[in-house]
């Protein structure tokens, strides 16, 4: 397989960017680290984009959408069939994703990487179906190696056509909260009960049948302990083809604003195929899903939002967006205590 090297954006040569934007932030008209989180977010994206004056351009929310075979054991309060049903009010533009994009100005496009429906083609929509849906992992692995494969280099294509210097990454697939929990639990050797949540809604009863099925299939899948072993073991197509996109965008140091707990998985993922792609990540917030807060925390990524979500799509990212704006614009377009004539702290 194919997976690009990521360059360390803290390496010698870049240190003194960062130094340049630290410097610059600081010396904004404010008492230093009043903007608080904002601070760290615009020398963060300065840093990314490589730039002194960073301006986000042409910024795409990438939504995937697959099914999941697993599905079929009850491990989600909807059924598979809302999958395709989403994705249909996705790109007619009732869902929540479709509202906020429109609201941001954020180029919506979704990926079928593999739902269990045939879609007629419309603007917004990119077919890279590999399946109709992954296999049962509780028989045996979702994908068998050359899927995962497959749907990590449509991730990286779909990618590369699209204009911009920021991705926005959102999701869509019932049963995935499964996939990402078994993912959250291998790979950062957490323990499974830690890592699994209600997810869309199940009640005490569906999320005891939940956590069952998923000890039963982690089990299956003991020997899947590297990153693509697990992921082919566990699922599903849209998280792969979610990991090809963060490697794509973190090899074009694009800002990659991570959702919720499904599209940090993918970053999880990307993360131990090549550690520096988390450099370029943003993480828009932290949803009710219990492994999503342990997630953030392995991946040493503080959320910028905390507003009690779980729906997914991207939603949060979008919400996030403006955020990223704000802090690119504080960076360019701040007065310093110099250019604006204000005195320092103490009469300096």
């Amino acid at each position: 397989m194919n997976i690009p090297h990521i360059a360390d954006l803290h390496d010698a040569a870049l240190i003194p960017l960062t130094a340049r934007l630290q410097h610059l932030i600081d010396n904004k008209t404010k008492p230093v680290g009043a903007l608080g989180q904002l601070e760290t977010l615009a020398v963060r994206i300065g840093t990314i984009l490589g730039s002194e004056s960073p301006t986000l351009q042409h910024p795409q929310l990438l939504v995937c959408a697959g099914d999941h075979g697993l599905a079929a054991r009850g491990v989600s309060a909807y059924p598979s069939d809302v999958t395709w049903q989403m994705v249909q009010n996705f790109l007619g533009g009732g869902a929540a994703v479709s509202v906020l994009a429109r609201q941001h100005g954020l180029a919506l496009t979704v990926v079928d990487c593999g739902v269990r429906h045939d879609f007629a083609p419309v603007p917004g929509l990119v077919i890279r179906k590999i399946a109709a849906g992954t296999a049962d992992a509780s028989i045996g692995p979702a994908m068998n190696p050359s899927q995962c494969a497959e749907a990590i280099a449509n991730g990286r294509e779909v990618v590369r056509m699209l204009p911009g210097n920021a991705l926005l990454l959102g999701e869509m697939g019932i049963g995935n909260t499964s996939a990402a929990s078994m993912l959250l639990s291998r790979l950062a050797g957490l323990p499974l009960d830690d890592c699994v949540g209600a997810g869309t809604g199940l009640d005490a009863a569906g999320l005891a049948r939940k956590r069952a099925v998923l000890t039963e299939v982690t089990a299956l899948h003991r020997n899947a302990v590297a990153p693509l072993d697990a992921l082919a073991a566990f699922g599903g197509f849209e998280i792969a083809t979610l990991v090809g996109a963060v490697l794509q965008a973190a090899e074009e140091r694009r800002v990659i604003v991570v959702d919720g707990f499904i599209t940090g998985a993918a970053v999880l993922v990307a993360k131990l195929l090549q550690p520096h792609v988390v450099q370029r990540c943003v993480a828009a917030h932290v949803s009710t899903e219990p492994g999503h807060a342990l997630l953030l925390d392995y991946l040493a990524l503080q959320p910028l939002l905390r507003l009690d979500l779980r729906l997914g799509e991207g939603s949060g990212a979008a919400l996030a967006w403006p955020l990223l704006e704000s802090a690119s614009r504080i960076l360019r377009e701040m007065a310093s205590f110099e250019s604006a004539g204000v005195s320092r702290q103490d009469g300096a």
